[in-house]
């Protein structure tokens, strides 16, 4: 089965069971596979806690569950090292005037030859045009 690469948004409804419909779907299709920065982007929203758009509106409880999902993590979600990705990763910022986690996202998705899916809030108009215009598989997922 092939990998898609996930958001941090999309990796919190995974590893929390509160899969949208549409996210469930893309998952029986997909090995889930996610970046450093998703990674640490969503880690970082449960430590700092409340009021944090990411995970601010979950329970003290669930956010605790869900870092000990994060520090436990299933092999079976791919990680690609950054060294792996770096130096693409400052080709495609250079040329596509991306940020840093867009060009991981990027990197990563193209590295996997996997489509990068994205929850519909995080949908970047440079990180979208950037992966279509190296050919890789853009997907919005809505909540």
């Amino acid at each position: 089965m092939t990998q898609a690469v996930i958001d941090d948004h999309l990796l919190r409804d995974l590893l929390s069971g509160q899969l949208s419909s549409e996210c469930a779907d893309l998952l029986d299709d997909f090995v889930p596979a996610t970046t450093n920065l998703y990674f640490h982007r969503l880690c970082r929203s449960i430590v700092a806690g409340r009021g944090r758009a990411l995970t601010g509106w979950l329970s003290e409880a669930q956010r605790r569950a869900l870092g000990r999902s994060l520090t436990t993590l299933p092999k079976t979600i791919e990680i690609v090292p950054m060294r792996v990705l770096a130096y693409r990763m400052a080709e495609l910022a250079s040329v596509h005037r991306v940020s840093t986690l867009g060009a991981e996202a990027i990197a990563c998705a193209e590295h996997l030859g996997a489509p990068l899916c994205v929850w519909e809030g995080d949908d970047g108009p440079r990180i979208r045009a950037c992966a279509m215009a190296i050919g890789t598989p853009y997907r919005i997922i809505r909540r």
